[in-house]
């Protein structure tokens, strides 16, 4: 049977950690703030903003939130960053997606200073995590190598296969392991013979969004198996992109879904901000 790697456990250890470094930076004076901005009523946003201000409150990290009607411009929501990128209480921003259609986010993303942009989704930060010199990591990303970590299995000169070619999670994630020495391979919905490519990963990262896509045909005996996935299977109870039940006694270690990659999403948002917040500082000094 496959170890189950317990997201939760992870992130609590990992969020003790960063206490330690908001607690030093609130008493050098810079207590890292995070302002969150949501755009309409969707209530999957609403929770997963509810759940960032909570990891706040939790840290001591001091955040803001921005819950603006749906009928909101693109020029309004663009005035509001801008507002934010001036502001030196605000270390990070977060404009939480989707947006309204009318509202273009490429442009709103573009907007953002890229010192503060904790998601790491402007172009600029985007570039560095391509040549290897980034500041900030995408958070989900960021949370799968801390996972990763947690296992003990060395990355280096292991074949690596992600499914799924987002730019918030399959590019910027086959990116992070190529840096980590990795041998990678993206697979997405052309790829020919898809479950084959699959079982000759050591490990395996599924971020393609299909309930229960991988089952145990898919993964190679002993695989690392990461599950990104957030879906409503058959009977509409939560599951992953993978079908854990009958891939967990083939893998060698594999996330649950939830308790998994989720926890670790948020709590790598909290280290951006505190990584910004340490910029600052150090500009600050420089000054």
């Amino acid at each position: 049977m496959g170890i189950r790697i317990d997201g939760k456990a992870v992130s609590a250890a990992f969020r003790e950690k960063l206490k330690e470094d908001v607690a030093r930076l609130t008493e050098q004076g810079m207590q890292p703030g995070l302002a969150v901005v949501i755009v309409g009523d969707d209530q999957a946003s609403r929770v997963y903003v509810n759940n960032k201000k909570k990891a706040c409150q939790q840290l001591g990290i001091y955040s803001e939130e921005y819950a603006l009607p749906g009928e909101t411009t693109e020029e309004e929501l663009l005035e509001l960053v801008n507002r934010l990128n001036n502001r030196s209480q605000i270390h990070g921003i977060l404009v939480q997606l989707p947006l309204p259609r009318h509202i273009r986010e490429k442009v709103v993303l573009e907007a953002i200073d890229p010192r503060k942009d904790v998601d790491a989704f402007h172009p600029q930060n985007v570039g560095r995590i391509m040549i290897g010199d980034y500041r900030f990591l995408p958070c989900t990303p960021a949370g799968i190598l801390e996972l990763i970590r947690s296992t003990g299995v060395p990355v280096e000169g292991k074949e690596c296969v992600v499914i799924g070619r987002s730019n918030i999670v399959g590019k910027p994630m086959a990116m992070l392991m190529l840096h980590q020495n990795a041998t990678v391979t993206i697979c997405h919905s052309r790829t020919k013979d898809l479950a084959e490519v699959a079982r000759r990963a050591d490990i395996l990262i599924v971020a393609i969004g299909k309930a229960k896509f991988v089952g145990a045909d898919m993964v190679k005996p002993g695989a690392l198996v990461i599950d990104v996935g957030m879906d409503r299977d058959e009977n509409g109870k939560l599951c992953g992109d993978v079908d854990y039940e009958a891939v967990e006694p083939v893998a060698g270690y594999i996330t649950p879904v939830p308790g998994g990659v989720g926890p670790m999403t948020i709590s790598m948002l909290m280290k951006n901000t505190v990584t910004a917040a340490e910029m600052a500082l150090e500009a600050a000094k420089g000054c």
